[in-house]
């Protein structure tokens, strides 16, 4: 057999496969046999030259997944000129603004059937992103005068939880009218800390995505 010349791609589409079934099926009901009738002639050597199990592609779908999120933060977070209550805001307006997460919603994960995608979920956000994005963003606002609160590390857990978790219609298979609901809450929670960050344009943003999850559902 001819040599890939053009690994890079073999990856990026293998990976691309795998993320629709684990979306659509499961992790746990989807076989590295699923992946290679999808994959158009690649065979299982090609998947395994690549990959050592179906764990390392899964980690290898979720790191892709976060990258580009994570460098979204990464800008924000070094931005020169925002107080830390403005990074917040445009944190989460272009996070939940992305055009990526149409797909997401679109493919409707059920996370009660990827147990371990809703690990890596948390694991992203306790360990990497709360503390080297919105923590640095929080102690700037404490420092500034736009965020109130005597707990930084503590806020920007709760912070992540409550939007990437709790929020989330694809974990708690939330109603639009009860994800409007747990949003009016967050905006409340987050006032209590200076944090009037939430507006009418993201309601309306997490009722477009909340409502594309559940006609996919059905």
């Amino acid at each position: 057999m001819a040599r890939n010349k053009h690994p890079e791609e073999t990856v990026q589409l293998i990976l691309d496969v795998a993320f629709r079934l684990f979306m659509e099926k499961g992790y746990e009901r989807t076989s590295i046999q699923d992946i290679i009738d999808r994959l158009g002639g690649l065979s299982k050597g090609a998947i395994y030259h690549h990959f050592k199990s179906k764990d390392d592609i899964l980690m290898a779908v979720t790191d892709r997944m976060t990258a580009q999120s994570n460098q979204m933060l990464a800008d924000i977070r070094d931005c020169g000129n925002l107080s830390g209550r403005e990074k917040l805001k445009r944190i989460f307006k272009e996070s939940i603004s992305r055009p990526v997460q149409n797909d997401i919603f679109t493919v409707a994960p059920n996370f009660h059937d990827n147990p371990k995608l809703l690990f890596s979920l948390l694991h992203d956000t306790i360990d990497e992103v709360a503390p080297n994005y919105i923590l640095p963003i929080i102690r700037q606002g404490i420092a500034d005068g736009t965020i109130k609160t005597e707990y930084p590390e503590q806020l920007a857990e709760l912070i992540l939880l409550a939007a990437n978790v709790w929020m989330n219609p694809m974990i708690f298979d939330s109603s639009v009218e009860e994800s409007c609901r747990k949003f009016m809450v967050f905006g409340q929670m987050l006032r209590g800390f200076g944090l009037d960050i939430v507006d009418d344009e993201m309601l309306k943003r997490l009722r477009e995505l909340t409502a594309i999850y559940q006609e996919a559902r059905s």
